[in-house]
């Protein structure tokens, strides 16, 4: 790890111009541009608001202490992390094979593809959460003051998200199935993630149906996806204007550090390989 960190800073040109590229390319030849990164998680809010709020009517919790309840912002809450950490995992994933021909013929350190995708995406995450803090401050929450402990959530789903997709561009190199598994993973963990719902419905259903292994519940195993987690901690601050809770602060950033340490594992392993297997 700690060799493939001293690569990377000496070698910061090159990741400034991989992560200029992915930002710039990202949306070359569209009108909107850059703007697309706001209409995307827009135009989901819209459908998702328009299924679960009037269709299937899914009741949301009130904000406590903010006050807040609105399914639009609830669901954004949720929405704008996932679709950063998917994105972070897709992009992550093909960055190895996308730039085969760059592997073979130029020698640098190939964990600045992935990194750059990752710090690509950080920069549309970030406009996308500004736009949610000044709708929150609109609607009447303190959400700007929650701001640094925003900021630190989002440091810590990006550790996770990278070490993640560090896994994922190696296992691609090797099995080009990987991408058709994960996209149906994720589909999966979607809704296995409290996003166009609250935790408090699957405590409901745990109740109901008791213990299912010893002492564990359902609810028991629903929290140990990570990303329920980390939804929990933007939503604090953000919809609830609270702390979140320390168990789950304490969670994610295990989590995280899990995840960057064995994605660098993984990686620092297979790196001298890759051009020869791709």
């Amino acid at each position: 790890m700690i060799t493939m960190v001293r690569e990377l800073r000496q070698a910061p040109e090159l990741l400034t111009n991989l992560t200029r590229r992915e930002v710039k390319g990202k949306y070359k030849r569209t009108v909107l541009g850059q703007l697309w990164s706001l209409v995307n998680p827009l135009a989901q809010m819209l459908i998702f608001t328009a299924v679960f709020s009037f269709v299937l009517r899914v009741p949301i919790p009130t904000g406590n202490p903010s006050g807040l309840h609105n399914f639009a912002v609830f669901l954004l809450c949720g929405l704008l992390p996932w679709g950063f950490f998917v994105n972070v995992l897709n992009g992550g994933m093909g960055s190895l094979v996308g730039n085969e021909n760059l592997i073979k013929k130029v020698a640098f350190p190939r964990a600045a593809l992935p990194l750059s995708n990752a710090f690509s995406l950080v920069f549309s995450w970030s406009i996308e959460m500004v736009v949610l803090l000044v709708a929150l401050t609109l609607l009447g929450a303190a959400s700007l003051l929650w701001t640094p402990a925003v900021v630190v959530v989002m440091a810590l789903l990006f550790l996770f998200a990278f070490g993640v997709s560090l896994m994922l561009s190696v296992a691609n190199v090797y099995f080009r199935d990987t991408q058709h598994f994960v996209g149906i993973l994720t589909q999966a963990w979607f809704y296995a993630t409290p996003i166009v719902y609250p935790t408090s419905l699957v405590l409901e259903q745990s109740d109901k149906l008791g213990p299912l292994l010893g002492s564990w519940t359902l609810y028991d195993f629903y929290r140990l996806n990570p990303m329920e987690r980390f939804v929990e901690l933007f939503r604090a601050p953000l919809y609830d204007n609270a702390w979140p809770p320390l168990d789950s602060v304490l969670y994610c950033v295990a989590w995280s550090l899990v995840s960057v340490v064995v994605g660098v594992w993984v990686f620092s392993r297979h790196e001298k390989k890759l051009a020869e297997v791709l």
